[in-house]
């Protein structure tokens, strides 16, 4: 079993206040309390920097810490896993009008995974998209619990997922290190790298959990 966080964002991405190291801190307060967090994923917004690594804090504090990329397109904001030298050749992920169903099929064939950023979010969510008549046959999975939407916002994307049947993921969208792993995802496997990652999104073995939700006995 493995607890991840996401979609989380850092002082790399302009609207967060947050370091890595931060967040990794705020991490051994919520195990202090019983929650089980393995480990996040940064979706830094618009961009992905392979030189950084994090490695070395992972290891201090141990937590897992996996890259990944937040992406604007023209039917919302999308969460991209196992980014490749090959995906972010053939991607620029500083257009914030490219195609989302094109980026799910390039993050596909270079063996990454898209997955739909709060769909329920008014304004910007799938489901604006969907309402509009859009179809998306490539969407298999969905951010079903932002703890960064409003409630309404979460109770639409879950009325997605219960008429579609899509899957569901769960991160913080943090971009304050005290809401770091308010939601998480909990995964069957175990994971460590971006490419495990990837293979547990599509076994489909996995579930959206509030923090509450991994502790392993009742907390005050």
């Amino acid at each position: 079993m493995t607890y991840l966080d996401l979609h989380c964002h850092s002082v790399a991405s302009d609207d967060s206040r947050a370091t890595v190291e931060q967040y990794l801190k705020f991490i051994q307060v919520h195990r202090k309390k019983g929650y089980t967090i393995d480990g996040i994923v940064l979706t830094e917004h618009r961009q992905f920097n392979f030189d950084v690594d994090y490695s070395q804090l992972a290891a201090e504090y141990g937590v897992i810490v996996l890259k990944g990329a937040e992406l604007d397109t023209c039917f919302g904001h999308m969460l991209v896993y196992n980014i490749t030298p090959s995906l972010a050749k053939d991607v620029d992920f500083g257009d914030v009008k490219m195609d989302g169903r094109e980026l799910i099929k390039a993050a596909r064939h270079h063996g990454g995974f898209v997955v739909p950023a709060h769909p329920g979010r008014f304004g910007i969510g799938l489901v604006e998209y969907m309402e509009q008549g859009e179809v998306f046959e490539d969407v298999s999975i969905v951010e079903r619990v932002n703890a960064g939407s409003k409630p309404e916002e979460n109770e639409r994307a879950e009325d997605l997922c219960q008429r579609t049947g899509y899957l569901g993921t769960a991160g913080s969208d943090a971009h304050l290190a005290s809401h770091i792993a308010r939601a998480v995802t909990e995964f069957k496997a175990d994971i460590r790298t971006e490419p495990e990652l990837v293979d547990a999104l599509i076994s489909g073995e996995f579930r959206p959990v509030y923090i509450q939700e991994t502790a392993a006995a009742p907390v005050a």
